[in-house]
């Protein structure tokens, strides 16, 4: 495990960022924490991603119309996002964007910093995982560690292995193929 900075700010760890760590630590996953200024959009991440190595994969919470369902989507940050593509393979009449209190009811975060680390406090596991299969041959995820002010890079597997167990939460790999413009 490291901490690396890529700002000379202070960046204390806040509360869920903690026990996102605390977690991983008890887990015995690796992971490098990088901490940076805040980044809210993948526009924000694009030079922290340069002088990482590792990009940022984009996370979208989502919900149907009635906001009884809800869906954390994992996603190649440089790919395009139909609502509609993800809606015919769930099946799902209309998909749109989370807002802001059950983020933080379901995911313990805020927008600009979800992620799917944050599936550590949906314990009664109403956030359905989706993965894009482009993802599916990475070796390494960075997400925020439910803060924009950090990043984590860890194995793939850990993250899909070891992590996903503790939270009870097993991901639906989906195919974006048909979302581009």
């Amino acid at each position: 495990m490291a901490d690396d900075h890529l700002t000379d700010k202070a960046n204390p760890v806040n509360a869920p960022e903690q026990t996102v760590l605390a977690a991983l630590a008890g887990l015995g996953v690796a992971y490098r924490r990088v901490a940076h200024a805040p980044a809210m959009t993948m526009d924000d991440l694009a030079d922290i991603d340069r002088q990482i190595g590792v990009p940022h994969a984009k996370n979208l919470f989502l919900c149907n119309r009635q906001q009884t369902a809800f869906y954390l989507l994992l996603l190649p940050g440089d790919k395009n996002f139909r609502t509609a593509v993800l809606s015919r393979q769930l099946g799902v009449a209309r998909l749109s964007f989370a807002g802001p209190e059950p983020l933080a009811a379901l995911l313990g975060t805020q927008p600009g910093a979800v992620s799917p680390l944050g599936l550590l406090f949906d314990r009664q596991q109403q956030v359905r995982l989706l993965i894009d299969r482009d993802l599916a041959g990475v070796k390494s995820f960075c997400f925020h560690p439910c803060s924009n002010t950090a990043s984590l890079i860890m194995a793939s597997r850990d993250f899909l292995g070891p992590f996903l167990r503790l939270t009870g939460h097993a991901p639906t790999w989906v195919d974006l193929s048909g979302a581009a413009d």
